[in-house]
């Protein structure tokens, strides 16, 4: 089996969920013996956080400890490496242009399940970060992959939401707010929710009609398939 690096830490329960989805992942693929995952948590101060999830402003600021860590963990004896966290793929080519191993986009496979089950259209959930820099809207458009935004009164709701989780102060009302939002989405046809923020699956969201599916548990996926290569 191969050896996993995660840039974890973005956030520290996000991760541990994650860790844990590769590991019974990986025991029903072969359970014979638990892969060998080193995680590296990046010790980012509070306050660039912040920035990030609710201003969207200072992001250059996290630079410099994506690609440490992703330095570290190649020198560790990572095979690959991932990062459980949407907003960052923003910088995954400074990652990868700083190590010698592959470094899997959670875009990528996110791509690769809405191609593969056909949805018409994707309501798309993220953060401000992540809408801003337009990771998703550029990879959907040039696969031909429809999708519709929450507008700007959602979007500030869900950053809260987004930071409620990261203090882990999260509470039911979050989780009906947050399928409050998917309603909306509804309401503009979209036949599936992508949730696109690695910290909201933590609300375990359900809704009667529509698909909601979590990119961070299609990354654990694609990241135990890597391992089990």
């Amino acid at each position: 089996m191969k050896t996993a690096g995660v840039i974890g830490g973005l956030g520290p329960e996000t991760t541990a969920e994650f860790y844990l989805d590769i590991i019974f992942g990986c025991s029903r693929g072969n359970n014979q013996s638990r892969p060998r995952i080193l995680i590296s948590s990046v010790p980012l101060p509070f306050h660039i956080e912040e920035d990030l999830l609710l201003r969207n402003t200072g992001t250059e600021r996290y630079i410099p400890y994506l690609t440490d860590e992703a330095k570290r963990l190649e020198k560790a004896g990572a095979d690959f490496i991932v990062m459980p966290c949407n907003s960052l793929h923003i910088y995954i080519e400074e990652i990868r242009n700083v190590v010698n191993i592959p470094v899997l986009s959670i875009i990528e496979e996110t791509v690769k399940y809405l191609k593969t089950n056909n949805f018409k259209k994707t309501g798309l959930i993220a953060t401000s970060a992540t809408i801003k820099n337009k990771l998703y809207e550029r990879a959907f458009r040039a696969n031909s992959i429809n999708f519709v935004l929450p507008d700007g009164l959602q979007q500030a709701k869900i950053d809260r939401l987004v930071m409620n989780l990261v203090l882990g102060r999260q509470k039911n009302s979050d989780r009906e707010q947050l399928i409050s939002i998917t309603n909306g989405l509804e309401v503009k046809n979209a036949d599936c929710i992508a949730l696109a923020c690695t910290d909201l699956q933590l609300l375990i969201p359900e809704h009667p009609r529509l698909k909601i599916f979590d990119t961070m548990k299609l990354f654990a996926d694609a990241t135990v398939a890597e391992i089990l290569k």
